[in-house]
């Protein structure tokens, strides 16, 4: 059986066929498309968060 993403947010919410964040129950996180897609692990999620959160990444001009 697949699982199903407990949450997601797309990263161009104008439309449905742009990448997206699938965020599953067991800590996993999805970014990307599928030509073009990364898993996360839990601590990686949680350190990309503390990344953006404290502004080490932050918008580009």
């Amino acid at each position: 059986m697949t699982p199903v993403p407990t949450h997601i947010v797309s990263l161009c919410p104008a439309c449905d066929a742009c990448p997206a964040v699938e965020i599953y129950a067991d800590g996993r996180v999805r970014i990307g498309e599928e030509a073009n897609l990364v898993t996360l692990g839990r601590a990686e999620w949680n350190e990309l968060v503390r990344a953006i959160k404290t502004g080490a990444l932050a918008e580009t001009p």
